[in-house]
C-alpha cells in the first residue's frame, strides 16, 4: 500500500491535513473519503485499518482531520457539525479536482452522521456506509452533559472527551440541534450500509436501527457483533473495512476486463499505456511492471525480478527435495538473489572494451541442524537446480507472429 501526505483548504482557508493511501499493485478504481469519529484524527487505528482493507481492494482512501483536529489548522472551538460537512465537500473538490471524485463516503461516528449529509451534496458519491453512527448529530451532547447548563449560561465551557479538554460552545449545540437526520436519509436515495455493534455503549444500537429505518432501499445493516465503539480491536475494524469493500462493489464503477488465456505455458498482455503488465501461467495471474523511475507504476516486480525470483525459487525448491531425500535436517531455506550486469572477466584490464556479461548473485541461508560436510554439500546441489543450468548453459528464443 503508497500513501501521499496531501493538504486542501477549507471554506475558511484553513489548511487541512490528509494522507491519501492508494493500492500498491494496481490503479485504484474508485476514490473514497472517510471521516474520523467526534474529536478522534485520521490516523485512529480503526480508521487506518478500514482504509488499509479497501485499498487492498482498489478503493484509494482520502482520511483527513477535520478543522481544528490532529494536524489541521483553525481552532476546534469555531467548528461545528455544519462545518465538519464543509470539510467532507471540500474535501471530495480536492479529490475531483486533482485524482478523481470520489465514489464513497464512510464515517465513523459522528463523521457517519457528517457524511450522511455530505452525501445528498456531493454528486460523485453513488454509496454511503456508517459505523456506529448517531440517528442524530445531537446524539453527541451526552458527551459533556454536565457541562450544558455551563454552556448554555456562558456561551461555552471546557469539557473533557476521551481524556482530552475541549472547548465547546453554545453555537456547537445549537448547530447539531438544527440538523433533522430522518429527513435528510429519506431524501439521499444512494445505496447506505448501516454498521453497528450490539455492544457500543457509545452509541447504543437503537441509533442504527432508526438510521435503517430513515433510509430508503437499497440499505444494508451489519452486526459487528462484540465490537466496542471505537473498533479497538485490530481484527474488527479490518473485518469491517473488507466488508463495505465487499457490499460497495455492488454499486460502484470498477473497470471489467476479460481475462487473459493462453493454451501455452505463460502469456503476457500490456495495453498502450505504461508498462503494467498482466501475466497468466496454469491457474496463476501475476502482474509485472517497471520501477517508477523507469517510467513504469511499480504494481508488480519488473522482468528481471521474475528471472531472479525464478532462481531462488529453483534453488530453494531443489534443496528441499534433496534434503528430504537424504533425510537431513534442514528446517528452512532462504535464498537471496541480486541481478546486474558487471564487466566480464576477460575485459577487466582492456581500457578500451565495455563488454558486460549478466550476473545473478545468490546468498543461501540454511537453517537446522547440518554439519559443515552438509552445507558445502547442498551449496554444491544449489549449483544444480534446473533453473540455474539453462542461465549458465545459455538458451534458444524462438519468435514467430501469431
Amino acid at each position: 500500500m503508497g500513501f501521499e501526505k496531501v493538504s486542501f483548504t477549507n471554506t475558511e482557508g484553513k489548511q487541512l491535513a490528509a494522507r491519501l493511501e492508494i493500492p500498491n499493485n494496481q490503479e485504484a478504481h474508485t476514490y473514497a473519503v472517510f471521516a474520523h469519529c467526534f474529536t478522534c484524527n485520521k490516523n485512529f487505528s480503526a480508521v487506518r485499518n478500514i482504509s488499509r482493507a479497501l485499498v487492498n481492494k482498489g478503493i484509494a482512501v482520502l482520511r483527513f482531520d477535520f478543522t481544528g483536529l490532529g494536524d489541521s489548522e483553525g481552532s476546534f472551538e469555531d467548528t461545528n457539525f455544519s462545518s465538519n460537512v464543509s470539510d467532507l465537500i471540500q474535501a471530495a473538490k480536492f479529490l475531483e479536482e486533482n485524482y478523481k471524485a470520489p465514489a464513497l463516503l464512510i464515517g465513523h461516528s459522528l463523521g457517519g452522521a457528517a457524511v450522511i449529509f455530505a452525501a445528498s451534496k456531493i454528486a460523485s458519491v453513488v454509496a454511503v456506509s456508517t459505523i456506529g453512527a448517531p440517528s442524530s448529530p445531537a446524539h453527541v451532547k451526552h458527551l459533556f452533559k454536565s457541562n450544558v447548563e455551563e454552556i448554555n449560561a456562558t456561551g461555552k465551557a471546557k469539557v473533557n472527551i476521551g481524556g482530552r479538554d475541549f472547548t465547546i460552545k453554545k453555537d456547537f449545540i445549537d448547530d447539531i440541534e438544527s440538523k433533522p437526520m430522518n429527513e435528510v436519509l429519506k431524501n439521499l436515495r444512494k445505496p447506505y450500509l448501516v454498521i453497528h455493534s450490539p455492544q457500543d455503549t457509545i452509541v447504543g444500537i437503537e441509533n442504527a436501527k432508526e438510521l435503517y429505518q430513515y433510509a430508503h432501499h437499497p440499505k444494508s445493516f451489519i452486526s459487528v457483533d462484540k465490537a466496542d465503539h471505537l473498533l479497538s480491536n485490530n481484527d474488527d475494524s479490518t473485518y469491517v473495512g473488507n466488508v463495505i469493500a465487499g457490499w460497495a462493489e455492488r454499486y460502484l464503477d470498477i473497470p471489467k476486463r476479460a481475462p487473459l488465456k493462453t493454451a501455452h505455458q505463460v502469456a503476457v498482455s500490456i495495453g498502450n499505456e505504461g508498462f503494467t503488465s498482466e501475466i497468466v501461467s496454469g491457474n496463476h495471474l501475476l502482474i509485472a511492471d517497471e520501477p517508477t523511475d523507469f517510467g513504469g507504476n511499480d504494481f508488480g516486480p519488473s522482468p528481471y525480478d521474475y528471472v531472479s525470483s525464478g532462481l531462488g525459487a529453483c534453488t530453494a525448491m531443489t534443496l528441499r527435495m534433496y534434503a528430504t531425500r537424504k533425510k537431513w535436517d534442514l528446517q528452512k531455506v532462504v535464498v537471496h538473489v541480486d541481478y546486474g550486469k558487471e564487466h566480464a572477466p576477460d575485459s577487466e584490464n582492456v581500457s578500451q572494451s565495455v563488454e558486460k556479461i549478466d550476473v545473478f548473485k545468490r546468498n543461501i541461508e540454511l537453517f537446522g541442524n547440518l554439519d559443515e560436510k552438509q552445507r558445502q554439500r547442498l551449496l554444491e546441489i544449489a549449483n544444480k537446480c534446473p533453473v540455474h543450468k539453462t542461465l549458465t548453459a545459455g538458451s534458444t528464443v524462438l519468435t514467430e507472429l501469431k
